[in-house]
């Protein structure tokens, strides 16, 4: 049976493949659909913005599809850059860009206040538009400095407390079992047994 995943990102496709491994699905994501439709992530929320990439591509391709939108949670920055993850150094930026903007505006905040979460929404539409949403959340710190050399967007600088590390130091193996799109998908997966 097929599921595509609404994204061009290769990095959570690959990732996603890896948790979903042993499910009997292939794994189809928009590259594999030249004229999808780009779905504007313009909802307030990371539910809303993975229900309407869901739904919109389950219609276009009239296969399963799941969705995910996710995001980092700053406590100091009042939940910042929450939604906005992807483009908050702008919209062209690159990890780093991203990364180095958000330790600057925490240079002078201390250990103690640099809790933040990694949110994973995840939504799972099948073509008549019928969808489910489950949430994934993964806890830590905020990093003084980029560490480690896996993993993608802001994973060099979050640290999973009870491990001390980035999750660009634990390294895929140990991500993909207790990162928020771990957590997400395993939510999923029982979803998928139905």
């Amino acid at each position: 049976m097929k599921l595509v995943v609404a994204t061009n990102n290769p990095h959570k496709v690959k990732e996603i493949a890896a948790i979903l491994r042993g499910q009997n699905y292939e794994i189809l994501s928009l590259k594999d659909f030249s004229n999808a439709p780009v779905v504007a992530e313009d909802g307030d929320t990371f539910e809303e913005n993975a229900a309407k990439k869901a739904t919109t591509i389950a219609r276009y391709t009239r296969l399963l599809t799941l969705a995910d939108d996710s995001g980092l949670e700053v406590d100091a920055l009042n939940g910042e850059p929450g939604v906005k993850s992807a483009r908050f150094a702008g919209e062209n930026a690159t990890d780093e860009d991203r990364n180095r903007k958000l330790l600057n505006l925490l240079k002078d905040v201390p250990e103690t206040k640099r809790s933040a979460r990694f949110k994973c929404a995840m939504a799972l539409s099948n073509p008549q538009g019928d969808t489910d949403v489950v949430l994934g959340v993964c806890e830590g710190i905020i990093a003084f400095e980029p560490k480690g050399d896996t993993g993608f967007g802001y994973d060099p600088i979050f640290i999973v407390p009870r491990y001390r590390k980035t999750f660009a130091e634990l390294g895929p193996a140990i991500k993909n079992r207790i990162s928020h799109r771990a957590i997400a998908l395993q939510k999923i997966k029982k979803l998928l047994q139905y």
